[in-house]
């Protein structure tokens, strides 16, 4: 399963990645690791991301994230910082502008952003919560079977949970 849905315009989605990169230069990463260009702030002699910009500041390090984009829904959630730039905003870019922008308020567009929002929401809630999980488990499973056998659940309070054959 791909992590995102294929961009709708791929050359404008790499055109906004470079100009983020370039903005704060290129291989740049703040002290705790952040590297994705969006979440780091530019201008900066010393790179740091908006998170730590705002934990050294005493600030909340949660953004509230127009789900829908501002323009369709006030309905927010709150996400992190460096999430919400890199990640959520940077998704909304790539829906077309006239839903993401709705100059005319329409309700069609406005209902196209909810979608397009919540598939997008959905698509970082399982990427964030779910997919470590599944590589934990593989993970799990390859060391308990070389530890116990390939087939180290049977004999155990686990072996209900086998796939049926």
């Amino acid at each position: 399963m791909p992590k995102r849905p294929p961009k709708r315009d791929p050359i404008a989605a790499y055109q906004r990645q470079v100009t983020a990169a370039r903005r704060v230069g290129l291989d740049r990463q703040c002290a705790c690791g952040e590297a994705r260009p969006e979440a780091l702030i530019a201008n900066r002699e010393l790179i740091v991301c908006a998170e730590c910009e705002r934990n050294s500041k005493g600030k909340t390090t949660m953004d509230n994230h127009h789900v829908a984009g501002k323009p369709n829904s006030p309905i927010t959630i709150s996400v992190p910082v460096n999430d919400h730039r890199a990640e959520l905003s940077v998704g909304q870019h790539d829906w077309p502008k006239e839903t993401r922008e709705n100059p005319d308020g329409s309700p069609l567009l406005a209902a196209a952003g909810c979608v397009r929002g919540f598939m997008d929401t959905v698509t970082y809630l399982v990427n964030e919560l779910l997919l470590w999980i599944a590589e934990f488990l593989e993970r799990l499973n390859a060391f308990l079977a070389e530890a116990l056998g390939p087939k180290w659940w049977l004999g155990t309070p686990l072996e209900k949970f086998a796939p049926k054959r």
